[in-house]
């Protein structure tokens, strides 16, 4: 019998209470989901009639519409977060205690705020001076879910850029300041580099959280893809009721799509990471030179001597 360093290895009895706490566990979940199925049906939300709507030109461009504007957010906020975590990392990381504890102040403020609350204030205060914000002013709900999601997102991936900076072995910082590397050099040839690469699968796994995130757009009214279903479900009736089960299934489903992508990047970053070879390679031996003379005096038509 195997054990581990956590816990020891189940005995007879208990691999077969495990078993039976398997088998009744999943029967309960089939038996969870046979009843929400029959619910559905009863309730007459699996009817054709309900779910034919998507076959409609304009329900189509509506979903498409909601799902361009959702990426167009999570594009501007995902690279802007990216940015602003790189900087709020370095700043943390400084060696001036002002910079240091303005950026230390600044991510923990940001990330103890819930996030709805600093998109909705962000939004409100772009309504109320749209006159002086000009071009922002007038796209007051986008650049207020943006810089929102840019603000708490930016927060939590410099936590994820000043742990992988504080991964790198102290031994190759000490080496590079011994070779006369001054402290950029050091952050941005050594640090900066290595950090990203391990914490590459983390980085993409937190756009993941801003990738859902924009559905906190709803609350401001921006027409992404919860709202732009939730007003398509509003405006059409089917047998006398608004089909929001059958549209909120499948904005759901894409969301779980589009999220599933971002994580099958991710795990595909992760694995190609393990298999990339890092280091010098140890260069092949090869046949060694011929030995050159001693001593060659060339004189005018003289041998050379050795």
């Amino acid at each position: 019998m195997t054990s581990s360093v956590l816990y020891d290895a189940p005995g007879p009895k208990a691999r077969v209470r495990n078993r039976f706490y398997t088998a009744i566990g999943s029967l309960a979940l089939v038996g969870l989901l046979v009843f929400v199925v029959y619910r559905l049906d009863v309730k007459g939300q699996l009817d054709p009639k309900v779910w034919n709507i998507f076959n409609n030109a304009g329900v189509r461009t509506m979903i498409r519409d909601g799902v361009l504007t959702t990426l167009k957010v999570f594009a501007v906020a995902g690279a802007l977060s990216l940015l602003l975590g790189l900087l709020l990392a370095v700043a943390r990381v400084s060696e001036h205690r002002p910079v240091r504890w303005f950026a230390t102040v600044f991510i923990e403020l940001f990330r103890a705020v819930p996030l709805l609350i600093t998109i909705y204030a962000l939004w409100v205060l772009f309504l109320s001076y749209k006159g002086d914000l000009g071009v922002i002013g007038e796209n007051s709900a986008f650049w207020g879910l943006v810089i929102g999601l840019t603000v708490y997102n930016g927060c939590v991936q410099a936590e994820v850029f000043r742990a992988g900076i504080n991964a790198v072995p102290r031994g190759q910082v000490e080496a590079a300041y011994a070779l006369g590397l001054r402290k950029y050099q050091v952050m941005t040839t050594l640090l900066l580099p290595q950090a990203v690469r391990s914490m590459l699968p983390t980085m993409i796994s937190q756009l993941v959280v801003t990738l859902k995130d924009t559905s906190l757009g709803y609350v401001i009214t921006y027409t992404e893809l919860l709202y732009a279903t939730r007003q398509m479900a509003g405006n059409i009736i089917v047998d006398g009721e608004n089909p929001y089960t059958a549209v909120t299934f499948v904005a759901g489903a894409i969301y779980v799509a589009m999220c599933l992508a971002l994580s099958s990047l991710a795990t595909w970053i992760e694995r190609r990471g393990r298999r990339t070879k890092t280091g010098v390679a140890v260069a092949a031996a090869a046949e060694p030179a011929e030995q050159p003379a001693v001593l060659e005096t060339v004189g005018d038509g003289d041998q050379t001597v050795q």
